[in-house]
């Protein structure tokens, strides 16, 4: 991996999924970017002008202060509406994801589990296999599933349960999203919330346990195209 994207749908669900992951592996030099595609905060209140721009702009401050502690070499911000991102054109989403996969070029894709309670994660999965589906020289090769605390593990219907299958140690770098985390002033938690430090570190200890390391983040191989040498994707 040396060129990854981090497709997440709301401010902290891209360090919440693949913060260890994601600061392990700009420690190993890989050049790892953050695509934030719905702004955050504004289904909190009766009506989306509810959150003031001061808020928003907050939220967005936040983020890229978390996205350093992490190593990202940049996080983008789409501004789609929060939680309501059902109510827009599919095709949209994609094609403002495909224009992120055009401008930097990911081997690499990292993004939501399908089977999230929460719909804007629904639609950004649905959204990155449409915009990465391997036609016409595309450059992503493998797209990875995480999973988000206070959303996948809330989904009780178990019609798409999360079931890792990759599982990346995260020993050396955990701490790194939990610092980046506390960056987030509207979006940490107090345990027992799964947003909690204490609660982060379990899951990690459990994810960990699954791959015979101390601490890791688990995710689902959604696909990886794996060419023969000297070979493309046609």
């Amino acid at each position: 991996m040396e060129n990854v994207l981090v497709v997440a749908a709301h401010p902290d669900d891209e360090l919440l999924g693949v913060g260890g992951t994601a600061r392990r592996l700009a420690d190993e030099k890989a050049c790892v970017r953050a695509l934030i595609l719905a702004e955050g905060l504004t289904s909190r209140g009766e009506k989306r002008e509810d959150t003031c721009a001061q808020e928003l702009e907050s939220l967005r401050e936040d983020a890229c202060a978390a996205a350093r502690e992490i190593g990202y070499a940049s996080i983008d911000f789409c501004g789609f509406p929060d939680n309501r991102m059902d109510g827009m054109e599919l095709l949209d989403i994609v094609k403002t994801v495909g224009r992120f996969i055009e401008k930097y070029g990911p081997d690499t894709i990292f993004t939501h589990h399908h089977g999230d309670l929460n719909i804007d994660h629904q639609l950004t999965c649905e959204a990155v296999l449409t915009a990465s589906r391997p036609v016409g020289g595309c450059c992503v090769q493998r797209i990875y599933a995480f999973e988000t605390p206070s959303s996948t593990e809330w989904n009780y219907t178990y019609r798409e349960p999360f079931v890792p299958n990759v599982f990346f140690d995260v020993t050396a770098t955990l701490e790194a999203k939990i610092r980046g985390m506390a960056r987030y002033r509207s979006e940490s938690a107090l345990y027992p919330h799964p947003r909690s430090p204490k609660a982060l570190r379990a899951l990690a200890a459990l994810r960990g346990s699954s791959a015979g390391f101390q601490m890791a983040e688990g995710f689902m191989l959604l696909r990886e195209m794996v060419p023969a040498a000297g070979e493309g994707i046609e």
